[in-house]
């Protein structure tokens, strides 16, 4: 049957969704293409695979046969995909490089020199990610390699350490925390305040991270409506004054020269964020392999950051 793939990840996502707006948004497509890709599915297949209802759709029994092996085609083609433009990013001698927050040229410079000193043939690209959700792996499958503080640490992923930095809130100018005229606030000065809320997909230990729900014991006690899943977002909720975030010092620092409408107060008593370059730990880009390696002797030749009593201050 000459339906194209395409079609079927539409499927997919609208049984998943189960609504068509929802999924056209979901897909970054207009709503009247997206029906009509579905019905000529159906057409083409000689089988209705959805019914119409008022608040959107439902899988009838032979969509239901149907999208198992749905979902396994596009899972399929999308490993594929994901599979030749690694294998053409090797051949090229390109690696790609994922990161949350600032570019990590601009935060990690000695890293990234010292990487093109030894490996002048090779060519960084660099792709703004969102939060990680679901696992790290999956999260990981666009780039070879992500520059980050640490995301969940979990079987068949590999981290190095690039080095501790301490934490930092960011606030608006307009939030209450502005008014303190101290350059630097203590734990408790801060964790009963309100705190940026994250989508929920969002793994809930990076969530915890800007949450400081590791010197709390738990979720703040209020968090904003709004729920980030992106630096952008996190940002773009901040700016009504409404919440305050963590991050790390120098992630802070860089958001405040670009934003001078933020203020960011260093944290004394935090424990500080473990900033990592990340990738799978079988079958890696052997160019990721390398800057991992060049991170190792980069962050041993450093003067050893002792963690004492969870403080972030060195």
């Amino acid at each position: 049957m000459p339906f194209k793939p395409a079609q079927l990840r539409y499927f997919v996502t609208v049984a998943e969704e189960g609504q068509v707006t929802s999924a056209a948004k979901r897909l970054e497509i207009a709503q009247p293409a997206l029906s009509q890709a579905i019905s000529q599915l159906e057409s083409e297949l000689g089988l209705q695979l959805l019914e119409r209802h008022s608040r959107g759709v439902r899988l009838t029994p032979d969509g239901e046969s149907f999208l198992p092996k749905a979902r396994i085609a596009v899972e399929t083609a999308h490993d594929a995909e994901r599979e030749a433009l690694s294998l053409a990013r090797r051949a090229s001698g390109t690696v790609e490089v994922g990161f949350v927050g600032p570019p990590p040229t601009i935060s990690a410079p000695d890293l990234f020199a010292e990487f093109r000193r030894i490996h002048p043939d090779a060519e960084l690209s660099f792709r703004d990610l969102p939060f990680p959700r679901g696992t790290t792996r999956s999260w990981l499958e666009e780039v070879d390699v992500a520059y980050c503080h640490q995301p969940d640490l979990e079987p068949g992923i590999r981290t190095q350490r690039v080095r501790f930095e301490p934490r930092a809130i960011v606030a608006h100018t307009t939030h209450p925390l502005a008014k303190e005229a101290e350059a630097e606030l203590r734990l408790d000065a801060v964790l009963d305040q309100t705190f940026i809320g994250y989508h929920p997909d969002v793994q809930p230990s990076w969530a915890a991270f800007h949450s400081l729900d590791d010197h709390r014991g738990g979720p703040p006690r209020a968090i904003t409506a709004g729920h980030a899943s992106t630096s952008l977002q996190m940002l773009g909720i901040m700016s009504t004054g409404a919440a305050i975030t963590a991050v790390p010092a120098c992630d802070a620092k860089i958001a405040h020269d670009a934003l001078p409408d933020l203020i960011v107060f260093p944290l004394r008593d935090a424990a500080p964020a473990v900033l990592s370059l990340v990738c799978p730990s079988e079958g890696s880009h052997p160019l990721a392999d390398a800057l991992l390696n060049v991170a190792a002797s980069v962050a041993a030749s450093e003067p050893e950051r002792e963690l004492l009593d969870g403080k972030g201050r060195h």
